[in-house]
């Protein structure tokens, strides 16, 4: 079986092959107390991806063990969110209330083993004993209660006899244990509460760590796949499942880094917040990290999945960035949807000299030929442009209609200005304009040169939309609530203008509006009398997004660790290093945590930043790639060192391979222990910057897109991203960015 590339396929497969399982058996197990969020759809594409990939199955399991949060609005988006994403449980949906009687059983097994016991401390006393990081804990004079009483009072419990908070069970394993999740674990609480499937059956609730191996033990899961965070339960769920001694196979969890966006919250209780306080319309709103919410805005399952696959299954927690998540359904939708004219702010242009009435056929795709798809456009003496497509005094650069500058209209004929008409305010009303009758798209001998194409719709067929123009609900980058709201995360424009064909009776649709960006036909308020279109993204990443401001810059601070109710600080070492990471390398907080709280990973830092003094660029690959290997390994272990990390950074500063690049050595120094230099030398990987390689190039992809030179010189400079990007797809990755971007510009003047 061909090895594949992230580690828990790797562990299916020695699995599999090790014949430790016949068939591969995971489980998506969510809580139902929210909408699941994009974190929730990584989950699902592993979960269920994996047990694909190897023939198993994957069964969607609802963690409903705290009655007082879940509810089955919850359940039914979690498994709308699992379908919309294309894929299938195994049978029903199961719950871990289907298991309360033998989760209950299993208890019991426990406390008659002598490894459980009730406890009636009261919850400041149990904290106190909990210990801490550096000291340990203190068992409670009640775990010297016998089996009978433990059994006695464990029954009294079930039966509703005493206050919330009064008794609970505890496993009873080490309260001096470093793990302080293994120091005698609350394994079930009381509840008086009504539960959504159960009723009132039941007055105790199993706790997560005790009921999740056993659900997963009694579906025959046989790879618990969770996130990080859940890294020091692992320990737990090994004891549960090997003290009450259960008839093998049984399962074994595994831990991969959970997905943390920036300008996003994915925090269920902040999500919560967000849609109590009416911050956003509700589980769905379009600027929500939700399933719902992408769904509603136009977001595509495929691009999801496919932003999901590109950012991988690593071990160490990172930050992505957003841009990533927009360019997946950027690129997604580019072949798909079709191109059509909206006029965002409606001015009128009314042609003098035109008489009659006509239909333009025009090109659902015009950039991709091969593509069928075709529109008829009204066109007649009145017509409506978008306002900035008219300057009366414009600047140097501006190639759109002018007093004195002829302008053709796409699909269309070139209009010249001959009147200018102002209401009282001096605000331009109309246009009066003559269009030129032999200059019509396609068959132009008119002879009049312009640089510039604009969109426009006919006067009398053009429909009224209304447009959402939704922004990034955070205006920070790190956000932590409510203060962080971007107070223009939403704009709602009512009078633009749309070309008929647009206008269905089925909407869920979606569309480029030329020079606008990717829209979306509302399918739950879309209506007949003002159709709603959503924006799902731009063209492009703007540049206002790509500059951070001083002002929005979020102070670093350590990240916490959250053990078993309590949040632990760092240790003074790591916060010392911590602050000298942030304060004195300028490395970004979470870099700095993910370092500061690994010995080895700071071990390993610190000898590449003595072979080279590049602070940052040496954390962002220990941090993330080196974080991987090291994972499972000591430093001794792997096959390249802290210079050759250094090494290849150096190559990368001195441009003498890309960043993109960079990876594929990387991961082929793990593999091989080869050195990078003679790496990127043996495989002919040097980035290329001689102009003399990347000009025809440049020529050969300027020929073979026309239509885009001719609109990049008429003023629509978007385009710039797109030969350049086609340039740097020509070099296989190896052309050197900045090299290109001035060659490409040079070439378009």
């Amino acid at each position: 079986m061909k090895q594949s590339k992230d580690f828990l396929r790797r562990v299916v497969e020695e699995d599999l092959n090790a014949g430790r399982y016949q068939e591969v058996v995971t489980r998506f197990p969510p809580e139902p107390n929210g909408f699941p969020h994009i974190g929730h759809a990584k989950s699902i594409s592993i979960n269920f991806g994996i047990a694909k990939a190897y023939g198993g199955h994957c069964n969607l399991r609802m963690d409903d063990t705290n009655p007082t949060t879940e509810d089955t609005q919850y359940v039914e988006a979690l498994k709308d969110a699992v379908e919309w994403l294309g894929f299938a449980w195994e049978g029903e949906v199961r719950h871990t209330s289907d298991y309360f009687d033998r989760l209950y059983d299993y208890a019991v097994e426990l406390i008659k083993k002598g490894k459980a016991y009730v406890d009636s401390l009261d919850e400041e006393t149990m904290r106190a004993y909990r210990g801490t990081v550096t000291e340990v804990g203190r068992r409670s004079e009640y775990a010297k209660r016998t089996v009978e009483e433990n059994l006695e009072l464990f029954e009294r419990m079930k039966e509703g006899e005493f206050k919330e908070g009064e008794h609970i069970l505890r496993a009873k394993i080490d309260m001096t244990s470093s793990n302080m999740k293994m120091r005698d674990p609350l394994l079930y609480r009381i509840r008086h509460a009504h539960h959504f499937r159960a009723g009132e059956k039941w007055a105790v609730y199993p706790m997560y760590d005790f009921a999740h191996c056993l659900s997963d033990y009694i579906e025959g899961v046989t790879h618990s796949i969770c996130t990080l965070e859940f890294e020091n339960n692992r320990d737990i769920y090994d004891w549960v499942l090997d003290t009450l001694e259960l008839t093998p196979p049984r399962p074994y969890q595994h831990e991969f880094a959970r997905l943390n966006i920036n300008y996003t919250v994915m925090s269920k209780r902040k999500l919560l917040e967000l849609v109590e306080n009416g911050i956003v319309s509700g589980w769905d709103d379009p600027r929500l990290p939700t399933i719902a919410g992408y769904k509603r805005r136009g977001y595509t399952p495929e691009s999801i999945l496919n932003f999901c696959e590109s950012i991988g299954i690593a071990k160490a927690n990172s930050m992505v960035d957003v841009a990533q998540l927009e360019f997946a359904i950027r690129d997604d939708l580019n072949t798909k949807v079709p191109r059509v004219m909206c006029v965002m702010d409606p001015l009128k242009v009314t042609l003098t000299n035109y008489n009659g009435s006509e239909t333009i056929e025009a090109s659902y795709y015009p950039h991709d030929v091969p593509k069928e798809g075709t529109r008829e456009l009204p066109f007649s003496k009145e017509i409506y442009i978008d306002r900035a497509d008219f300057d009366e005094n414009p600047s140097k650069g501006y190639f759109r209609l002018t007093p004195s500058q002829p302008v053709r209209l796409k699909y269309a004929y070139i209009i010249t200005c001959k009147e200018v008409i102002k209401d009282a305010n001096g605000k331009v009303i109309e246009i009066k304009a003559e269009y030129h009758a032999d200059s019509k798209s396609g068959s132009d001998t008119s002879g009049i040169k312009v640089k510039s194409a604009i969109q426009w719709v006919e006067a009398n067929h053009a429909k009224t939309i209304e447009v959402r123009l939704y922004d990034r609900l955070f205006k920070t980058e790190v956000p932590e609530g409510i203060d962080d709201i971007n107070p223009n995360s939403l704009k709602i424009i009512t009078n633009a203008l749309i070309e008929p064909a647009v206008i269905s009776d089925k909407p869920d649709e979606r569309f480029q509006f030329e020079r606008e960006g990717y829209f979306y036909a509302d399918p739950i308020e879309y209506r007949d009398a003002t159709p709603i279109f959503t924006k799902i993204v731009g063209l492009k990443e703007s540049s206002a997004k790509k500059k951070k401001s001083p002002k929005q810059e979020p102070k670093a601070q350590p990240k916490k660790v959250q053990i078993e109710g309590e949040v632990v600080p760092m240790t003074a070492k790591e916060q010392a290093l911590f602050e000298s990471y942030t304060k004195e390398l300028g490395l970004n907080s979470e870099v700095a945590n993910t370092l500061a709280r690994d010995a080895k990973l700071s071990a390993f830092y610190t000898e590449a930043l003595d072979a080279l003094p590049s602070p940052v660029g040496i954390a962002n690959i220990v941090s993330n790639e080196v974080a991987r290997e090291l994972k499972s390994k000591e430093i001794s272990e792997l096959k390249f060192s802290p210079k050759d990390i250094a090494e290849l950074i150096k190559m990368v500063e001195d441009e003498t391979i890309s960043t993109k690049i960079a990876k594929q050595v990387f991961e082929e120094m793990v593999k091989s222990g080869a050195n990078p230099t003679q790496i990127v030398q043996s495989k002919g990987l040097q980035q290329i910057s001689d102009p003399a390689l990347i000009l025809p190039l440049i020529e050969e992809v300027m020929a073979k897109n026309p239509d885009n030179v001719e609109q990049y010189r008429a003023g629509n400079q978007k385009l710039f991203g797109f030969f350049v990007g086609q340039v740097l797809k020509a070099t296989k990755g190896k052309g050197n960015p900045k090299v290109v971007n001035e060659l490409v510009k040079q070439a378009l003047v």
